[in-house]
């Protein structure tokens, strides 16, 4: 039966095809507009890590003094002051843990010809590799025992690899870097992680580092550091400043990785625990104030979705909700035109049923040809949101599952819009449009 009313709705395509196509460009249209701002929004605000988001979490704790008012400070310091990142590490009570930090680093290529050239880096203890799933292609990551040793040790990642070394196995090979050279033990394989949760403080989407060394490492070659930095006191005490050991400020990333929601509260218990200790000792002023959100509360909490893409969003949808209410108007101008046809076909014994079915399949046959100019439309939309300068522009990429949910909108969109329209044909008296014929 659905064939028969598809016949019988390419028949009245051909029958108004200016309407038609009217009808087909709104849909599409507004669909192209949902579906480009729908896809970027997942994209950003999708789980980076779905295998452990659950498990992985960021400890926060109040170090500052009571200089300002303290109530003007609910939450407590986004980052770990290096003492208490290296202290919660060495104390070690979760299963994995990681603390670490941005850099930057000139890379000294080998043979005069080339010139020197800026990477990305990541300052970072050992577990760094296992609790974030970071792929190796070849060769391994550094240990504990690298860590304590302060190894001048790299992994690197594989367009640093091919960049410096072509085709040829770099490990076991040195990268030369302006304050000497590192040992390379492993090569990164391609690593696509967006949002890149582990460091908010720096680039939250687009590509990661290429070198990777001991935080330890790091400090011991004192090696240039990106990133935020919140400091309250004199760091001119310090020999290293405002990254040393014991100055007053906060510029450290620190994840733990936890098993249960039971070891979630007994580390909550034990950050609670440890800043009493800390007050008691002396360094923390403010009271107790500790948080520990897994990887999707820290993403929500930073609002790592922009505020320009959320609004971008319901724009798009409040604009296809208009473009529906235009297509009910032109599908009911559409239907009630064929009030003669219509009572024709209930005089030989058509039921309401049988109109209304035949209507809905019109307007979903509608649906999804909007559907296929919408995913041109889409297709356009996130072309053009690649060439933004924004760095989570190169994300806007349309996959199978958009591809499908486009048809989906679009179809469902168009019944919806079919409904009322398909209800007024229906009613149309049998009796009345005979004796006008």
């Amino acid at each position: 039966m659905l064939g028969y009313y598809l016949q019988l709705a390419l028949r009245s395509f051909r029958r108004n095809k200016v309407l038609t196509t009217l009808m087909v460009v709104t849909i599409g249209i507004g669909i192209g507009a949902a579906m480009t701002t729908l896809t970027l929004y997942q994209v950003l605000s999708g789980d980076p890590i779905p295998e452990k988001s659950a498990r992985l979490f960021y400890p926060r704790l109040e170090p500052r003094t009571l200089g300002r008012d303290v109530s003007l400070d609910p939450e407590p310091m986004e980052q770990l002051t290096r003492f208490d990142a290296e202290e919660l590490l060495r104390q070690k009570r979760g299963k994995r843990q990681a603390m670490m930090s941005a850099g930057s680093l000139t890379v000294l290529p080998e043979g005069g010809a080339a010139q020197p050239f800026r990477a990305p880096a990541r300052y970072a203890s050992a577990d760094f590799f296992a609790m974030f799933d970071a792929p190796l292609r070849a060769g391994h990551a550094w240990s504990a025992d690298d860590d304590l040793s302060r190894a001048r040790v790299a992994v690197i990642g594989t367009k640093l690899a091919e960049k410096l070394f072509g085709d040829a196995d770099p490990v076991g090979r040195e990268i030369h870097i302006a304050q000497g050279a590192l040992r390379i033990i492993g090569v990164m394989d391609e690593w696509k992680l967006n949002p890149r949760f582990y460091d908010l403080s720096n680039r939250r989407f687009g590509g990661g580092e290429q070198v990777f060394l001991p935080f330890s490492t790091s400090r011991d070659m004192r090696l240039p550091i990106q990133g935020s930095m919140n400091c309250w006191g004199s760091t001119g005490n310090d020999p290293d400043g405002a990254r040393g050991l014991n100055a007053p400020c906060a510029w450290l990333q620190y994840w733990v990785e936890l098993e249960s929601p039971e070891q979630a509260a007994d580390y909550r218990k034990y950050l609670a625990d440890y800043s009493d200790q800390q007050r008691a000792a002396g360094r923390f002023e403010r009271p107790t104030n500790v948080r520990l959100d897994n990887v999707m509360g820290w993403l929500d909490y930073n609002r790592v979705v922009p505020n320009d893409v959320r609004m971008q969003m319901w724009l798009a949808f409040g604009f296809l909700l208009v473009c529906l209410l235009n297509t009910v108007g032109l599908l009911l101008a559409k239907f009630l035109r064929r009030s003669g046809e219509i009572g024709v076909r209930r005089a030989l014994g058509a039921a309401r049923g049988d109109i209304f079915r035949q209507c809905l399949a019109e307007a979903g046959a509608i649906g999804l040809a909007g559907g296929l100019l919408g995913l041109g439309f889409a297709a356009l939309g996130l072309w053009l949101i690649r060439q933004q300068p924004d760095d989570y522009a190169r994300l806007a990429q349309m996959d199978v599952s958009t591809l499908l949910l486009t048809f989906a909108l679009a179809l469902a969109a168009s019944l919806l819009a079919g409904v009322l329209p398909a209800w007024r044909a229906m009613q149309v008296p049998p009796a009345l449009q005979l004796k006008s014929q």
